[in-house]
């Protein structure tokens, strides 16, 4: 019995990186529902050898916004889904562990938003703080629970 009270506390913890991964697709498909069409628009092909970078500048800023979004999705999030599952490994159960979790997806699908629609870089920087301090909380409680 206490075995599956304790899966069902990790199966809670995972929820906030399930979804978080669900949003990253969510991107992945906005980033290619207006790149697409801006590529056709503006006559751009993808050879290989060419330089790749100087023909996505050419489309719209608006348009690359969400590509940019989308990458930042495979980097610092990285850090997020190892801890979330190192806290559920090492039996991680308190609200504070939860609540910097969905904190963190909650923020970084707020700065998908804002980088995706209006790119304001003082709001960007902001949330993107804010989820760094629920990293913060996510890592510092895996220390304590390691060390």
């Amino acid at each position: 019995m206490l075995e599956s009270v304790e899966l069902l506390k990790s199966v809670e913890l995972l929820k906030p990186v399930v979804a978080l991964i669900a949003w990253t697709m969510v991107m992945w498909f906005w980033m290619y529902v207006t790149r697409l069409p801006a590529m056709k628009a503006a006559k751009i092909d993808l050879i290989p050898g060419e330089v790749y970078e100087e023909k996505m500048a050419a489309l719209p800023a608006s348009v690359r916004w969400k590509a940019d979004n989308y990458n930042h999705l495979m980097e610092q999030p990285t850090l997020f889904y190892a801890l979330v599952i190192s806290l559920c490994i090492l039996g991680a159960d308190s609200q504070l562990v939860t609540i910097a979790a969905w904190s963190y997806t909650l923020l970084r699908v707020a700065h998908s938003l804002v980088q995706a629609v209006f790119n304001k870089i003082e709001i960007r920087f902001l949330l993107f703080v804010l989820s760094n301090v629920a990293l913060l909380v996510l890592l510092g409680n895996a220390v304590s629970l390691l060390f």
